[in-house]
């Protein structure tokens, strides 16, 4: 069954006073990192990876809960002729060995939520340049890396304890602060007015325009645009952008309902569509 995972991160301007967290996103060189308003991070490869990409999540607080992933993917799944990820692994050219019996291996996903696994392969990949496939052109660009995992450990105040991914130290996993409290919002008008066909016609060329500037890695002709409304005046646009072997990442945006001519200032919104099979 398909199914949708939406995770939203409204910027907003909140006094400093104020205990709950605001979302980051940040760039660094072929590395993004996203962080909600929990602190829950999600770092991936981004530019010409040519299908081949790696994931990496963690929650905010004392726990080591963390999951990374590195699929092999794209529109359809790889032909049925093409090798196993996991033997065909390179870092800089070498053979990249997954140590330890804590993967869950599938011919073209790889996944591991065990944390002693987590910190022996990204200190050994950190200082690399990329991982790529052999007999392929897929690659992923390290350059970011480190920089990435220092922007979530000190998203979420890990620098100088024993569970930093970068900066480690002496100070114990309880000294780690919890996931931020969560802002309460009243409910406004639950069921807005649906889109008109006038408004969702505008909302959709403004989409399509919008697309020819992205950089994603899907062919133009197979990205979509989809909307949706949100409140009587705002609406929520998506762009399928990339694919991998088990999902479609799409970019999405807070609009307006009324003059669809810019984003919503301060508005970022990340989805997720998984596929059947997916673990």
């Amino acid at each position: 069954m398909r199914y949708r995972i939406f995770l939203l991160f409204f910027f907003a301007l909140l006094p400093t006073s104020l205990v709950w967290a605001a979302p980051a996103q940040r760039a660094f060189s072929d590395w993004q990192v996203t962080c909600n308003n929990q602190n829950f991070c999600v770092a991936r490869n981004t530019g010409d990876h040519n299908g081949l990409v790696m994931t990496l999540s963690r929650s905010a607080g004392a726990h080591t809960d963390a999951v990374l992933r590195i699929e092999r993917g794209g529109l359809k799944s790889p032909e049925a002729s093409e090798g196993e990820i996991a033997p065909r692994l390179l870092l800089d050219g070498e053979p990249l060995a997954l140590s330890g019996d804590k993967w869950r291996i599938s011919p073209w996903l790889l996944v591991t939520d065990d944390t002693a696994t987590i910190t022996a392969f990204l200190q050994m990949i950190q200082e690399g340049k990329a991982i790529t496939l052999r007999d392929g052109d897929q690659t992923i660009s390290l350059s970011g890396l480190k920089a990435a995992l220092l922007f979530i450990d000190a998203q979420q105040k890990r620098v100088g304890s024993e569970t930093a991914w970068i900066k480690k130290g002496d100070e114990p996993p309880l000294s780690v602060p919890p996931a931020p409290a969560l802002k309460e919002v009243a409910v406004v008008n639950p069921t807005p007015t649906p889109l008109s066909l006038e408004e969702r016609n505008d909302l959709l060329d403004y989409g399509n325009w919008r697309m020819n500037g992205l950089r994603c890695s899907l062919d133009p002709l197979r990205r979509e645009v989809n909307v949706t409304a949100l409140t009587d005046d705002k609406a929520l646009m998506m762009i399928s952008c990339e694919a991998g072997a088990y999902n479609t990442i799409d970019l999405a945006w807070i609009v307006s309902r009324k003059k669809a001519t810019s984003f919503a200032p301060g508005s970022v919104a990340f989805a997720v569509q998984q596929r059947s099979g997916d673990e």
